[in-house]
């Protein structure tokens, strides 16, 4: 096992602050005015849309049809960017880049002329998937070598998971050992380490992913196994806010936040932070700093160990929610084992429950409302019960709610089911 590695910082960056070259360039000025001789591991998400255009290969592959316009597309979207950035970089880091991306859109192409066969499409997803990372983090890793000496890592044979597809769980013990062994001597004296985000390895070299908005959860992996100093996500707001500014008004950014009361937002779907991601980094008491890349130097969120006075009321929407309701058919009570039932029905599609709420021959439940996933636990839930559900429905969750942030909300909204404790308020509508 390497000595410990002091000092380490581990930023995030999201697609939008890669998503072109003036992002790109954007992200190099913050590693050279924030982390000037400070060890730093940099994690990167997709270029942009980059992830919405690879599913849309990889549904075009599956079904055997053409794909060939949106992969055209995709590349030239990528080409622009380094041709962008010529002027930027020396005439060697020009001809790699070039080199780099003739050499993975060759892969990307040879990745979907094999889909189909006996794989099943979760896992053939995540082969053609992860491509956005890969190729985003090799380009990032050229540009900073520029700047300051930068490696770029394949992330997939160190981050280890089994295979789950498309929500790969981590093997901590191994990954632990893998990045602690591999990374250090890269990153000592001031080294910057590029990586991916959002992506991982089987142990039969399989690339697996770790769910849509990963890459904050890979670098809170890498921060835990790495006892890095802190992590930072560089976002497009100031800070971690009270409410999304493109649907509420008067939002507010909390200067800091304890671990608990993120980890809960995150579960109720706070877009911001990851609903993973908070953990390993509590367990290990590594802050956390949410801060724009459009303001770098404005203060931002600083999420740690602390207390603090009561927050003001945070609002958080699910979109694309399907409300479930089931009825016993010979009128018996819901009891403990209709429930193991119903909760069985749901775990064996992978459906996750965001409200449940039941009386006496009832029991419903608000579920992100997956086609595929949601007709399979109504198959198996149908030969027992009643079903019935709507889809299509949002759900707001309002966290330390007060009565004036309740009736803001329910007005002229089609409320289907509302639910609240001591400090929190939930509430299913049809908008």
């Amino acid at each position: 096992m390497a000595t410990e590695l002091t000092g380490l910082q581990v930023y995030k960056f999201g697609g939008a602050s890669v998503k072109d070259a003036s992002a790109i360039l954007n992200l190099r000025h913050i590693v050279e005015t924030t982390a000037a001789g400070r060890p730093l591991l940099i994690v990167v998400s997709a270029m942009g849309k980059t992830t919405n255009a690879l599913e849309e290969l990889m549904a075009l592959a599956y079904a055997g049809r053409d794909y060939t316009a949106p992969l055209v597309r995709l590349e030239a979207y990528h080409q622009e960017a380094a041709h962008a950035l010529t002027a930027h970089l020396k005439p060697t880091t020009q001809t790699d880049v070039q080199e780099m991306l003739h050499e993975a859109f060759e892969a990307l192409s040879e990745q979907l002329a094999g889909v189909g066969g006996t794989a099943g499409y979760d896992e053939q997803y995540d082969q053609v998937v992860s491509f956005g990372e890969l190729l985003a983090s090799q380009l990032i890793a050229l540009v900073l070598n520029d700047l300051r000496p930068t490696r770029w890592q394949d992330c997939r044979p160190l981050l280890r998971t089994d295979t789950s597809w498309r929500e790969g769980r981590v093997n901590w013990t191994v990954t632990e050992n893998n990045l602690r062994t591999a990374l250090p001597p890269l990153l000592r004296e001031g080294g910057i380490v590029v990586t991916q985000g959002f992506v991982g390895g089987t142990t039969k070299s399989r690339t697996t992913t770790l769910g849509r908005e990963g890459s904050d959860y890979s670098a809170a992996i890498f921060a835990y196994c790495l006892r890095a100093e802190s992590v930072t996500i560089w976002k497009d707001v100031p800070g971690l806010l009270n409410a999304d500014p493109k649907i509420f008004p008067d939002t507010v950014r909390y200067p800091e936040i304890s671990y608990q009361e993120t980890i809960e937002m995150a579960y109720y779907g706070a877009s911001v932070i990851h609903p993973k991601t908070l953990k390993p980094l509590a367990d290990r008491k590594i802050p956390l700093r949410v801060k724009s890349f459009l303001d770098p130097a404005a203060e931002g969120t600083l999420i740690h160990d602390c207390q603090h006075p009561p927050l003001a009321p945070a609002f958080i929407r699910k979109t694309g929610q399907c409300l479930v309701s089931l009825e016993s058919k010979d009128f018996a009570f819901i009891s403990e084992e209709n429930l193991e039932v119903i909760f069985g029905a749901l775990a064996q599609a992978r459906l996750k429950i965001n409200l449940m709420q039941n009386s006496a021959l009832s029991f419903s439940v608000c579920l992100d409302g997956e086609p595929t996933r949601l007709a399979q636990a109504v198959a198996a839930l149908g030969a027992q019960f009643r079903v019935q559900y709507n889809e299509g429905l949002t759900l707001f969750t309002v966290k330390n709610y007060t009565a004036a942030s309740v009736t803001q909300l329910v007005a002229e909204r089609t409320v289907l089911l509302e639910q609240r404790t001591r400090s929190t308020f939930q509430v299913v509508v049809r908008e």
